[in-house]
């Protein structure tokens, strides 16, 4: 059995709709980097985050190219957390709510995050040292 700290974070906003889910994956990060095993289930919007389709775009109204507009791509940042945390000894189980997937047309995720219900939340927090659900307004 680990002595690990278990987190479990409940996420509902979209990419790119307020700082609600940047305010989560910078939390995440914050506990990836400390080395502990995380659990993030997303839900409603969230489950675009891991959205593998997403593509970086110019942006004609400023003049730039796709390389100069640099647009970051939530799906890039899931996987860099699922890697911090791996790489300073923690796990990342980032789960998408199918329900809420298939609602959204968004089951094309990155490889590393897999479907689930809400059972899975339930089972997580029980299983979590503490849990934090960050919801829509």
């Amino acid at each position: 059995m680990s002595n690990r700290t278990t987190l479990t974070f409940a996420v509902m906003d979209a990419p790119f709709e307020d700082a609600r889910s940047t305010t989560a994956l910078r939390l995440v990060d914050i506990c990836a980097r400390r080395g502990y095993n995380i659990n993030v289930f997303a839900y409603e919007g969230a489950v675009y985050l891991p959205f593998a389709r997403q593509e970086p775009h110019p942006n004609a109204v400023h003049g730039r190219d796709v390389e100069e507009e640099d647009h970051p791509l939530p799906r890039e940042w899931v996987a860099a957390v699922i890697e911090t945390a791996a790489a300073n000894g923690g796990t990342l189980d980032w789960v998408n709510c199918g329900l809420c997937v298939d609602e959204r047309g968004a089951g094309e995720a990155i490889e590393v995050v897999r479907r689930g219900t809400p059972g899975d939340f339930w089972a997580m927090a029980e299983a979590s040292d503490n849990s934090l659900v960050i919801p829509t307004r």
